[in-house]
């Protein structure tokens, strides 16, 4: 063989060598970092729609049943305490008109919603100025209107927690659906 054809192989065997050692590394530098793969056990969601001319949004954690006694079972859900009315970051609710609860009138903007949650069905939606929080940073110093609700538990469960905002009647309704409570607050757009 001649020397030049052993350099040539020599020089090939060396390149071939470096581009495993470099992608070695590369597996090696990707293999070190955590890949999560698995969705969030609380993934935010959004709900947008429009009802008699009204922007409405509402952004949530939706967090999952996943076999736990819920209602009055799990800590920051005892009867008679204010819920965050989902999971993790607090559920953010915009309206681009005013609605009209009944009597009680939510102004157009941006707020937080809470539930304050009673055994007796007698449950309230609570709609609050303070915006950008924790779940669980409830000021009730900050509440703009306390909303009554009408509560079914007697429905199919619901695995993961949902807010809907459908129209119904002259103007929609908020809905909170989890595990088998369903609780709806009506509303008309001003």
């Amino acid at each position: 063989m001649s020397l030049s054809r052993t350099l040539f192989r020599g020089a090939y065997a060396v390149a071939a060598l470096s581009l495993i050692s470099v992608s070695a590394s590369a597996q090696g530098a990707m293999g070190g970092m955590k890949m999560d793969s698995k969705a969030p056990a609380s993934p935010r969601d959004s709900v947008i729609t429009t009802i008699a001319g009204a922007n409405i949004n509402v952004n949530y954690g939706r967090p999952s049943k996943r076999g736990r006694v819920l209602f009055n079972g799990l800590g920051d859900m005892k009867w008679g305490m204010v819920w965050r009315t989902g999971a993790n970051e607090a559920t953010h609710f915009t309206t681009a008109k005013p609605l009209a609860f009944g009597a009680i009138t939510v102004p157009a903007g941006t707020y937080t919603l809470f539930t304050k949650i009673e055994e007796n069905g007698k449950w309230e939606l609570i709609v609050n100025k303070q915006t950008k929080q924790w779940g669980t940073a409830y000021d009730p110093k900050q509440d703009l209107v306390r909303i009554p609700m009408t509560v079914t538990s007697n429905n199919p469960v619901v695995e993961k927690m949902e807010i809907i905002v459908k129209p119904a009647g002259k103007g929609g309704e908020i809905i909170i659906a989890w595990d088998n409570y369903k609780a709806v607050a009506g509303f008309t757009v001003k």
